[in-house]
């Protein structure tokens, strides 16, 4: 599978009051760079929580969402960057 990029990685938020929504991205390409598992939160503009799970220590995964939703996670270990689908 191939990626098309979006935007430049950014550090996650470490806060609900400092999440963003990744330049309005839809599919987001998020990465454990640290060696501890981190908790990755998703909510909604409004701050209420959708969901979370645990990243894995140097693991990627690809997380669907909502435009307007905003991630953030437990350290800046966590990259976000936006991202489609390209073949």
């Amino acid at each position: 599978m191939k990626l098309k990029l979006k935007g430049s990685e950014a550090a996650a938020g470490t806060s609900s009051t400092n999440g963003g929504n990744v330049g309005l991205a839809t599919l987001v390409r998020i990465h454990n760079a640290g060696g501890t598992a981190r908790l990755v939160s998703l909510e909604t503009s409004a701050a209420a929580l959708i969901g979370t799970f645990t990243i894995a220590p140097n693991a990627t995964e690809l997380l669907d969402k909502t435009s307007t939703d905003e991630i953030f996670a437990a350290h800046a270990d966590v990259k976000l960057v936006g991202v489609a689908y390209y073949s």
